[in-house]
C-alpha cells in the first residue's frame, strides 16, 4: 500500500507546518495597522439654536 510509505508526503507536510508557522506570520505582522486611530473630542457639542428672523 501506497499510502502507508510516509516518504514522498512527511517531508512536503513538514515543511509547509514548518511555513505556516515560522515564516508566514512574520509576513502577515508586516502587514498589519499598527497606528490606533484616536478620537478628536470625546465631550459632544452642545447644539446651536437656530435664529429666527420673523419670531
Amino acid at each position: 500500500m501506497p499510502q502507508l510509505n510516509p516518504s514522498p508526503w512527511f517531508l512536503i507536510l513538514t515543511f509547509s507546518w514548518v511555513f505556516f508557522l515560522a515564516i508566514l506570520p512574520k509576513k502577515v505582522m508586516k502587514h498589519s495597522f499598527n497606528d490606533k486611530p484616536t478620537l478628536k473630542s470625546v465631550e459632544k457639542l452642545k447644539p446651536e439654536s437656530w435664529n429666527w428672523p420673523w419670531t
